[in-house]
């Protein structure tokens, strides 16, 4: 079934899930729920909030919880936490039956010191380097694998085979990946070694990348591979053939810090910043790249999702509305980690469930219904997903208005009479009468509004939507006159044959 499927040209809105802190059992406890018990509760959410894939932080055995996963030491077996290995094959059964893919986050980048690990396995250096400018992690207290051993090779690739045929997962995310293609990574002078050409480049781990990419595409076509990549390291998704690593996607984590930034700001400053809005259009799509808003971006002091946003309380959730508009509008498949969806104010902790108790509230409600919304408009527009990855499904309509800090673009599918009209307001001013060239005639439907009731919003709008006039703006010929609410995303779609439609009604009355 997975073999046949074009991810590329397909809608990819992944929910990312640590499954110990997801939800527990607070009566009995507070202690995890099985494998078994999240294909009745974890499950049927994700299909009903309409995400295509659930991404596992590392379900691999692990000694520390708070290491959330990712300092492994059982390489070839799902965590004891929530079951047997019986149970995790049944929970990835469910989610194939119900239309979810898994991705599984995979860690060859580094692994603990843990005497009952890999850690000088034998009394000697065996998986990792024997000298530490080589073989440590100093930022994790963590050893490094050494790369270039054809056992350790085998090794890895073995295990990244395993997940995806004695489990059936969709696809793997590659944690930490600048860390292992840089000698230097997070290194002074001096506590590195170079390459043989005297290079920060790690040869032996982009060797074993592009193989494991080989490989694993080859045996089980239609799977996913993402790379947890941070730097402007060129190729990333690019098949190995034309010099690439070979990955399917790439993590987009200058999109990520640009978005957050600009939204931190104070709406009177952002003018300022209006080009962290429209930079990530210059390199779009030099990869396939994913937009990320994960567990990373909501803990260790950097603040909950809707704390980030500046304004009072209704600024704070207006503000993170027009976010998650944007980034669905922009080109690239969606992540979201668990909570950022209904708002939780807290970070995010491993220890305890997220904030379920917050969607008594109906601010929080109303968001987790936007945010389904948003999942299923996504899903249900070729536009927003068929091409992703060429600028040809991308164009601009005006990202000049840096001081009223608004910019408006078409979002376009393979039928190019097929597209969206996205206008974004990111100040808390409304605007009347804004006027926004478009490509064609005929009736625009307003089909989002962020700033809709349903969502908390103000319930400013177009009144369902708005007829395109025969005035030049932006370089075209027609051109429609909106609405713009404050603080909010607004997607209009042209009607086809509406101006036929209203005249056939007329005549039958």
């Amino acid at each position: 079934m997975r073999s046949k499927k074009n991810w590329f040209e397909s809608p990819v809105s992944v929910y990312e899930v640590h499954l110990g802190s997801w939800m527990r059992i607070p009566e009995d406890g507070d202690r995890f729920l099985t494998y078994r018990e999240l294909v009745k509760k974890l499950i049927p959410y994700v299909k009903e909030m309409g995400y295509t894939h659930i991404e596992l932080l590392p379900i691999t055995e692990h000694p520390l919880d708070a290491s959330w996963g990712y300092q492994t030491v059982g390489y070839f077996a799902p965590t004891s936490r929530h079951g047997s290995p019986d149970d995790f094959m049944y929970f990835v059964d469910e989610c194939h039956r119900n239309g979810i893919g898994v991705i599984l986050d995979w860690v060859p980048a580094h692994f603990p010191r843990d005497a009952h690990g890999l850690g000088y396995f034998d009394g000697t250096a065996v998986y990792e380097h024997a000298d530490p400018r080589r073989g440590e992690h100093k930022d994790w207290g963590t050893l490094i694998f050494n790369y270039g051993r054809n056992e350790v090779r085998n090794f890895l690739i073995s295990n990244a085979l395993f997940w995806l045929e004695k489990y059936h997962i969709d696809g793997l995310r590659v944690d930490a990946v600048a860390s292992m293609i840089y000698l230097d990574y997070s290194r002074k002078k001096g506590e590195w070694l170079p390459n043989i050409h005297g290079g920060n480049e790690n040869l032996e781990a982009i060797d074993l990348i592009k193989k494991f990419n080989e490989i694993v595409h080859q045996y089980h076509p239609g799977i996913l591979t993402i790379a947890e990549e941070s730097t402007a390291w060129p190729g990333v998704s690019k098949p190995t053939y034309l010099g690439g690593l070979g990955f399917s996607l790439k993590w987009n984590m200058g999109w990520m810090h640009d978005m957050l930034e600009y939204f931190s700001k104070d709406p009177v400053h952002r003018k300022y910043h209006h080009n962290n809005l429209t930079f990530s259009l210059l390199y779009a799509f030099s990869e396939n790249f994913m937009l990320v808003l994960s567990h990373d971006e909501v803990v260790h002091g950097k603040r909950a999702m809707l704390n980030k946003m500046p304004g009072d309380t209704w600024q704070k959730f207006a503000n993170l509305r027009a976010l998650y508009g944007f980034m669905y509008g922009h080109p690239g498949k969606k992540l979201l980690f668990m909570g950022n969806e209904f708002g939780q104010w807290d970070e995010w902790s491993h220890e305890h469930s997220i904030h379920w108790h917050l969607l008594q509230h109906e601010s929080h409600l109303k968001l987790q219904r936007y945010v389904k919304d948003l999942n299923m408009l996504y899903r249900s527009e070729p536009s927003l997903y068929q091409v992703d990855f060429h600028y040809s499904g991308f164009e601009w309509i005006d990202f000049r208005d840096a001081d009223e800090s608004t910019i408006s673009f078409i979002r376009k599918s393979k039928d190019p009479e097929d597209f969206l009209v996205f206008v974004c307001n990111f100040t808390p001013v409304p605007r009347y009468g804004y006027r926004l060239g478009v490509p064609i005639p005929g009736f625009y439907k307003e089909i989002l509004n962020s700033d809709s009731s349903e969502y908390g919003g103000s319930n400013m709008g177009n009144a369902g939507g708005v007829s395109a006039e025969e005035i030049k703006w932006h370089g075209g010929r027609y051109s429609i006159g909106v609405t713009l609410p404050p603080l909010a995303v607004v997607v209009f779609k042209p009607v086809k044959n509406h101006v036929k439609i209203i005249a056939e009604t007329t005549e039958g009355c």
